[in-house]
């Protein structure tokens, strides 16, 4: 299928300085040239496939040693970030830019997945940069007890990309502090106290958020979180019910389907669970429904097409509001909509986000509608940094980034080619259960074998996710077993860079199959 040629400079042309000026995105290179300069002259062992051009030069490393990064990791660094840290054999990032990041040895690794899907728009793109140059040059810091340009222009952008009456925004500094404060507004506006979210979801780490969020890696055995209840979440893969036919998605699941056209059966039954939710386990008057448009930590799920549009009135029947959490889908990831709500023809009464939203730099935002931000002025909520003037003028660097780079349609095109060609790898390896997602919001979830649909065992996905890395190429994990790798990759990757992961991950598979 792919030429195999001999070349030992690939992704270490960078160590010297050079330009990286070689042509095709699927062909193979040897593999002394794929970890490092020091092993570019190993005699070789097998073919890898050839990581496409980048003419980027970054700067050479000369800063402290692995073994003592490692050493302050384990000694002053949180023991969370031990925990955290991916790989038996860690990355240790220099330098990054565009879709690309370079270790401290000099290797170049096609990043796919974005600092946890946070980095929009790529690695220190040049028009957002030179943005944040700017404004340092001008006013690093002050807060809304003054009136300053950077908060009022981006406010009124950000704002425009929202349908009335979406209007009024609180700028945060996280994810999980725009919804810790989702959840006060709530509570505030409609006088209830009970939110719903999905089993498997996450919405934040805070001892609030972390009630919302349910995935029990993420729990802590203390009191948080009061007030919140998990339902069925209305997976149409790994739930009891689903079909060839439910999700708003280029790739439907391998189940059998016999609704009639134009109906899903297995939307009926996920709505009677959150009916069954709603008459055993909160009051008749609940605060509001939480729900991420493709669940993000949980593996990419999707949900029955019109399951939202069902729950949203069910939610507002019993005097709650709907809350869309587009932390993971907002910002034109999904392809077809620049909010991931839209795709599921609902509007909700309040918005949180925040990763994309700044590309990287500490940002959050809830957008909501006046009559609910009216509610929040019983009281007095300071933010410090929150509106930060850099915050802002990188935030509004990133929605001109989007438009004028073509970023919303890059995501839908490249997505779209993506997911056709990993289901055609899911068709050939008993080992891919399910890929799904919208745009570059990917979950490829790996089973022991698709008539069970058991996950593939921590062990054998951490081989897999481990030779993919040694190839190039770095995903991420998610799904309540870590069983679904994460496509999530900065907006800007090419349909070449596509093809070589394909390469790449058809051979990783290859490789644990043939071990199998």
């Amino acid at each position: 299928m792919y030429k195999v040629i001999s070349c030992l400079t690939g992704r270490r042309a960078a160590v010297s300085g050079q330009s990286c000026s070689w042509s095709g995105s699927a062909k193979f290179h040897l593999a002394g040239g794929a970890s490092s300069q020091k092993s570019a002259f190993k005699q070789p062992t097998e073919d890898l496939p050839e990581m496409p051009p980048c003419n980027f030069r970054p700067e050479q490393y000369k800063g402290m040693s692995k073994e003592r990064m490692m050493e302050i990791r384990k000694r002053n660094c949180s023991p969370m970030t031990m925990k955290v840290t991916y790989y038996k054999k860690p990355v240790f990032i220099h330098q990054g830019y565009m879709q690309w990041l370079w270790d401290v040895d000099g290797t170049r690794y096609l990043d796919l997945f974005a600092g946890v899907a946070t980095v929009s728009v790529g690695h220190c793109h040049p028009k957002v940069t030179a943005a944040a140059k700017q404004q340092l040059d001008k006013l690093w810091h002050t807060t809304n007890i003054y009136v300053y340009p950077a908060l009022h222009e981006y406010c009124e952008k950000l704002a425009s990309y929202f349908p009335d009456p979406l209007k009024v925004i609180y700028l945060t500094n996280s994810g999980s502090e725009a919804n810790d404060l989702a959840m006060l507004m709530a509570r505030l506006y409609t006088g209830n106290f009970d939110i719903i979210t999905f089993r498997g979801s996450y919405h934040g780490g805070s001892p609030q958020t972390m009630g919302l969020t349910s995935n029990a890696a993420y729990k802590y055995p203390v009191a948080n979180g009061l007030g919140c209840t998990n339902t069925m979440c209305p997976d149409v893969f790994r739930g009891p019910w689903g079909g060839s036919h439910c999700r708003d998605s280029p790739v439907q699941t391998i189940r059998d389907c016999g609704c009639a056209p134009g109906h899903c059966m297995a939307n009926d039954r996920y709505i009677e669970q959150l009916k069954e939710t709603l008459v055993t386990s909160v009051p008749n008057r609940i605060a509001a429904f939480f729900g991420e448009p493709i669940q993000g930590v949980g593996g990419a799920v999707q949900y029955p097409k019109n399951f939202l549009q069902d729950a949203y009135k069910l939610i507002r029947e019993r005097g709650g509001i709907c809350i869309a959490d587009e932390v993971q889908t907002g910002f034109g990831r999904t392809g077809n909509h620049f909010w991931g709500f839209e795709g599921h023809d609902v509007l909700p009464d309040m918005v949180t986000m925040a990763k994309g939203i700044g590309n990287g730099f500490p940002m959050g935002a809830v957008v909501t509608t006046p009559e609910i931000a009216a509610s929040f002025s019983k009281g007095v909520h300071f933010n410090t940094f929150g509106g930060n003037p850099v915050a802002c003028a990188v935030a509004s660097s990133v929605l001109d980034t989007i438009r004028e780079d073509g970023t919303q349609r890059n995501s839908l095109e490249v997505g779209t080619h993506l997911m056709t060609e990993l289901a055609k790898l899911r068709d050939k390896y008993e080992i891919i259960g399910d890929v799904r997602g919208k745009g570059l919001q990917i979950g490829v979830e790996m089973v022991k074998d698709k008539a069970s649909r058991e996950p593939l065992p921590a062990d054998a996905m951490n081989e897999i996710f481990e030779d993919v890395k040694d190839m190039g190429v770095l995903i991420g994990k998610g799904g309540l077993y870590g069983q679904t790798f994460r496509i999530k990759p900065p907006m800007c990757i090419t349909r070449d860079d596509a093809d070589f992961f394909l390469a790449v991950f058809d051979k990783s598979l290859h490789n644990y199959m043939e071990k199998r």
